[in-house]
């Protein structure tokens, strides 16, 4: 019998529920639960398996360039990481208010890994996350506008309930790189979040648009509702 309804479960495609039943069945607790007990933990096991298998889609979606966590931070090194301000991210209320992250700060500080570990966060709370290195985004684009699906490229990024862009101005912008990089911001604006980390302090940033119109919208949409947070310090790569 307790067989029998295992596989009734599988064929329902429970399979939360099914592990739990067979592990109730195999430990002998079966006889000692209620019935709403027993619903209720068959129920709880099956969301909790739900919510594993969708946060593991959304990370494999996203394209994390580390597979980091906030808990993993190291708060020894002095680089002027406040953490109260980090923990405070940890429940990702900027994303519901459409707020911006820019990361700053030297190479080899950790930048990378503090925004792929915020994406992990926000991908373990449900949200959609992409990441990208700058570079290879807009060689991305370049690839989809041969393809003739650049509009579907843009609308997927559109989508995204948080864009990481990592490694922003590292590379010279030509005028299409600009224009397409004004695109994606102004879809977002207001809408979504985007994160940003540079080895530029923000006051470079106007340098590397040249053009000062685009400048001016870009920098406009990026700092509006913007948390920022400006590291220092020596390069962790080089210590190691």
């Amino acid at each position: 019998m307790h067989d029998q309804i295992k596989q009734n479960i599988l064929s329902l495609r429970m399979e939360g529920m099914a592990t739990l039943w067979q592990n109730l069945s195999e430990t002998h607790q079966l006889p000692h639960l209620s019935s709403e007990q027993l619903l209720q933990m068959l129920l709880q096991a099956e969301w909790e398996h739900r919510q594993g298998r969708k946060q593991d889609r959304l990370v494999r979606a996203a394209r994390f360039r580390y597979q980091s966590s906030l808990e993993e931070i190291d708060w020894h090194t002095s680089r002027n990481l406040d953490k109260n301000e980090l923990l405070q991210l940890s429940d990702c209320s900027f994303i519901k208010r459409a707020e911006n992250v820019i990361i700053t700060g030297p190479t080899g500080v950790g930048k990378s890994f503090i925004a792929s570990a915020i994406g992990h966060q926000a991908c373990h709370l449900g949200y959609k996350v992409v990441y990208f290195n700058m570079q290879k985004l807009f060689q991305k684009l370049r690839i989809v506008k041969a393809e003739g699906t650049y509009l579907k490229e843009m609308l997927r990024i559109e989508k995204q309930d948080l864009l990481i862009l990592d490694d922003f101005g590292i590379h010279p912008m030509d005028a299409n790189t600009r224009l397409e990089l004004l695109e994606i911001i102004e879809d977002r604006h207001g809408k979504r979040s985007t994160l940003i980390s540079s080895q530029l302090p923000v006051s470079k940033w106007y340098e590397i648009f040249e053009d000062g119109t685009i400048a001016d919208a870009l920098m406009d949409r990026l700092l509006h509702q913007t948390i920022r947070i400006d590291m220092k310090g020596e390069s962790l790569r080089k210590k190691r």
